[in-house]
């Protein structure tokens, strides 16, 4: 090679590196871009139906058009949440499981203590979704027209007022028992199979008070079946603005919801966490969106990944210790 042909090509040289590396860099952006290019799954804890399952679907429908891809909701229920989260805890961290996370996965920390995962560890919180608070429903047998009047006659009549609740270590168990404990009062829990047949059972006068789902509870209010005391939010229904909270209404300072959001498997790249965040954020600013949850009394609460981690554990703390207190053991 003449010596003016090997100068040229050592001046090559470094433009040719600069255009590889500029060139893997364009390949890794492009990358970065490419998610999600595959239809992505949503485990669900719970049975087609619920609450949960509700809100999955309307939420996988309107996130997979912000997505460009099908958000498929897979129901896998069982052991009171467990199974499901399970499966979704150990799936792989690439963005393509997406996990309903409840309050109720927030329980189960402390009803169950030799869980084979840990929502913290093995978790990456997206965010909270909605909040569910529920209605402190009586059948009209029941003389006490408010919640202070309930108090007064429980305490006289410690042990003979009966609550019904979807299953042992629910939400309105839980509810129930947090009541108990902050009332100083002494009622009978009575555990049903499912939220219907406990409704059911308090409707027909068998047990004399339950705390429901509004969805669920506010037909046979509505039907003079049932008498709403109060709500267990902080603040009035805004579909019901009539029905005091739990708070006001005797017991100062109760507060206690459902809640529901998303979460991914832990090691999930933070940029795919970061853009779900703002893919559900845009989701719920949809007033379809937004009416459809009012309808079942929830109220919206997405927050940024880094609040709804705090916001787990520090749920994980509340229930534990409502657990705790009253002795309630995982079925």
């Amino acid at each position: 090679m003449h010596k003016r042909q090997f100068l040229h090509v050592l001046g090559l040289a470094p433009t040719l590196g600069v255009l590889a590396l500029s060139a893997l860099s364009c390949a890794t952006g492009a990358q970065a871009q490419e998610y999600p290019n595959h239809p992505v799954k949503f485990i669900v804890s719970y049975p087609p139906g619920g609450p949960a399952d509700i809100l999955a679907r309307t939420l996988a429908q309107k996130l997979g058009e912000g997505l460009g891809q099908s958000v498929v909701v897979d129901n896998r229920g069982g052991a009171n949440g467990n199974i499901g989260a399970e499966l979704a805890a150990k799936a792989p961290n690439d963005g393509y499981t997406l996990f309903m996370m409840t309050s109720s996965h927030a329980a189960n920390v402390t009803l169950y203590p030799k869980l084979s995962y840990d929502i913290m560890r093995d978790f990456a919180h997206v965010t909270n979704v909605a909040s569910y608070p529920l209605l402190l429903v009586v059948h009209p047998s029941v003389q006490a027209r408010s919640v202070a009047e309930l108090v007064a006659d429980a305490k006289a009549k410690p042990g003979v007022y009966t609550f019904a609740s979807a299953g042992s270590g629910g939400g309105a168990h839980l509810a129930g028992e947090l009541f108990k404990t902050m009332a100083g009062v002494n009622m009978v829990h009575v555990p049903y199979k499912g939220t219907g047949p406990a409704l059911l059972d308090v409707v027909g006068g068998q047990v004399n008070l339950m705390f429901a789902g509004v969805s669920a509870a506010m037909p046979h209010v509505k039907a003079g079946k049932l008498r709403a005391l109060g709500v267990s939010s902080s603040a009035r229904l805004k579909s019901a603005p009539e029905i005091p909270t739990i708070s006001e209404a005797g017991v100062r300072g109760y507060e206690i919801a459902s809640w529901l959001g998303v979460s991914a498997p832990a090691g999930t790249p933070p940029r795919i966490v970061n853009r779900l965040n703002a893919e559900i954020v845009k989701v719920t600013q949809q007033a379809d969106f937004a009416e459809r949850l009012a309808t079942d009394g929830a109220e919206l609460k997405v927050t940024s990944p880094e609040v709804f981690t705090r916001y787990v554990e520090s749920e994980v703390g509340k229930w534990g210790k409502v657990i705790r207190d009253s002795g309630t053991k995982g079925e």
